[in-house]
């Protein structure tokens, strides 16, 4: 659950650089921000015919061990701030629902589509996580009664 939190905690780094980066490119030149749309879209369709040709490969189970609240914090941040590819999502994702053209500036549309989706993202790992947490702690009593007749 500490990890999920990590993904919000990065998104006070992520969003500026976001915001930053995109919105200076849609003042600078309207047609460098379409190119960057465009290579969003195409980068996203990269990602999922990735996803589906990998589809059929099989991780390895391993075994895991209890992990400190502040060491998955400090993992959880550390992986989602140097992975490019979250701040390549954003950069590819977001950028498609900005319009210019609709008054609100693109910097404030940015913070709102940016914040939705680490929100998002942090309540759909936190559930994962209460879930898995919970499923664990059932199997785990179902083993226990087995095992103690």
């Amino acid at each position: 659950m500490t990890a999920a939190g990590a993904t919000v905690l990065a998104a006070l780094v992520q969003l500026p650089l976001l915001i930053l980066s995109a919105a200076s490119l849609v003042h600078a030149s309207p047609t460098a921000f379409a190119l960057l749309r465009w290579a969003g879209a195409a980068y996203l369709v990269w990602l999922g015919l990735k996803l589906v040709v990998r589809r059929g490969r099989r991780m390895a189970a391993t075994a895991t061990r209890p992990v400190s609240d502040r060491a998955a914090l400090r993992d959880g941040m550390v992986s989602n701030l140097t992975n490019p590819k979250a701040l390549a999502f954003m950069l590819a994702f977001l950028p498609q629902f900005v319009d210019p053209a609709n008054g609100w500036p693109v910097a404030v549309q940015l913070l709102i589509l940016g914040s939705m989706q680490k929100l998002s993202g942090f309540v759909v790992l936190a559930l994962v996580a209460l879930g898995a947490g919970s499923i664990v702690a059932c199997c785990r009593r179902q083993w226990l009664k087995q095992a103690l007749g």
